[in-house]
């Protein structure tokens, strides 16, 4: 098993920090809006990585949080914080709102067949966690207070800057002008706030430096250490957290601890539409609902996040999800087929050399792209009996995550297209002309549609 690290810039070969058992930790949503496609991709990438670990014989622990309180509208410390500013404009309370959203997350998750985190944890739910752990990091020395507030002292932490590729130095020159004025460097950030920073905040908490609320830093750190000890295996977010977020997750981490935190940092590339990142305030978000409403199966968009590495930006367009759709369509046709095939011997040799490649690709960095191809080679093969077939394709859904057990036909009303096409087989068939016959009926398959003649003459079309 390899992995692309962000600390070494290098795929590394994957040790783990205890034999045969991965501690994973995955920075989780902001729950102040409806998760997007572009958000999902992020977990979806998350759960091929953890899938993948399984298939290698890891048993994964794998830890989600959930932000529902001191993420500002900036990674940095500036802005507005999002939950409040939804809930107002909602007209709804904040823990309401953040429930509403978490509920939605998972829904959609659940849509799209990723697993949900051995745990998952609310900060709101940690606070007395995340005071303690300022407290450490005050009395080392890493902490000290300004206008109320608790910042983490970059400079007194040597390493800040090399999860990023930066020196320390280069940071504070090249940072921006800052609007906390408290703070002694541009790169220095906020552990804890007090009404110093917002005075209407409607979370906050007492604690030994004022009533208010964590910084959203501290949150993955703490919840992270909670249930997974002082080192962690693998840490996994978008690669829009690298320089912000993740330095400082590092940097207040291994200052209190003492030690390295995480052996492999993983991040994922954006999602695309029309070559700009997909987000929430630039307002050109999909949803899995909105997908659906469109007529695709969420899991078309599955597959379409298995075309492309992780570590390569994704460019959506209705195109690209088109021809998701049609391939996953085609898949479930064939799978649908081997299935009603599948009982006899098993060639355990070709089982083991096909998934042998199989795991060759996902096992050099995560390969989906290449397992993709593999899963394909094996559906389409000449030489594959159906039982071995089948026997090959439920072990590679493990990771896939399509649940192929599950594929089924289902009926459908055929639009003014199939009409028309169906008319055209039907006299085909009267004319004796069986290969134009066979063409139509290749041709629904493509579309995902099979074709039963019945005993009185009649056709009924089942969706695959």
């Amino acid at each position: 098993m390899k992995l692309y690290n962000t600390l070494t810039r290098k795929i590394d070969e994957f040790e783990p920090i205890e034999a045969g058992h991965v501690k994973m930790y995955c920075c989780g949503p902001t729950v102040y809006s409806w998760p997007h496609i572009g958000n999902l991709r992020t977990y979806l990438n998350e759960d091929f990585l953890r899938r993948t670990l399984v298939r290698a014989g890891y048993d994964v622990t794998h830890v989600m949080n959930i932000t529902d309180v001191g993420h500002l509208t900036s990674d940095g410390d500036t802005g507005e914080d999002k939950m409040l500013k939804a809930a107002e404009k909602e007209k709804m309370d904040v823990l309401a709102l953040a429930r509403k959203y978490e509920n939605s997350f998972f829904e959609q998750c659940q849509a799209l067949h990723i697993l949900r985190p051995t745990v998952v944890c609310r900060a709101t739910e940690h606070i007395d966690d995340m005071i303690a752990f300022v407290k450490k990091l005050e009395e080392k020395g890493l902490a000290y207070v300004a206008g109320g507030n608790v910042y983490f002292d970059t400079v007194k932490f040597g390493s800040y800057g090399t999860l990023s590729g930066q020196n320390l130095a280069s940071l504070q020159h090249g940072a921006r002008v800052e609007e906390d004025t408290n703070k002694r460097n541009p790169t220095d950030f906020v552990l804890w706030f007090t009404s110093s920073k917002f005075e209407n905040q409607i979370l906050q908490w007492d604690s030994p430096w004022g009533r208010g609320y964590p910084g959203w830093h501290i949150e993955c750190s703490v919840m992270s250490s909670k249930y997974l000890g002082e080192r962690i295996d693998i840490h996994c977010g978008g690669v829009d957290h690298i320089a912000v977020h993740h330095e400082n997750e590092r940097a207040q981490s291994e200052g209190c601890f003492g030690h390295k935190w995480v052996n492999y940092w993983v991040h994922n590339e954006w999602l695309q539409l029309k070559g700009i990142k997909m987000s929430k305030s630039l307002g050109n978000i999909l949803t899995v609902a909105a997908l659906k409403e469109k007529g695709y199966d969420p899991l078309a968009y599955r597959y379409l996040a298995l075309t492309a590495h992780y570590k390569s930006p994704l460019l959506f367009t209705f195109e690209a999800l088109d021809s998701a759709q049609k391939a996953y369509d085609n898949l479930k046709a064939r799978v649908i087929e081997i299935k009603k095939n599948s009982q006899g011997n098993i060639d355990d040799a070709a089982k083991a050399e096909a998934l042998a490649r199989f795991d060759a690709a996902l096992f050099n960095d995560v390969g989906t792209p290449q397992a993709l191809a593999v899963m394909w080679e094996v559906v389409k093969s000449g030489t594959l009996s159906a039982p071995t077939k089948w026997a090959i394709l439920q072990e590679m859904d493990t990771v896939l995550g399509f649940d192929m057990a599950d594929f089924k036909e289902e009926a459908y009303t055929p639009d003014a297209e199939i009409e028309a096409l169906l008319q055209e087989r039907k006299e085909a068939r009267a004319a004796k002309n069986w290969a134009r016959s066979d063409e139509i009926r290749n041709l629904l398959a493509e579309k995902g549609l099979a074709v039963k003649d019945m005993p009185d003459g009649s056709v009924q079309l089942m969706r695959l």
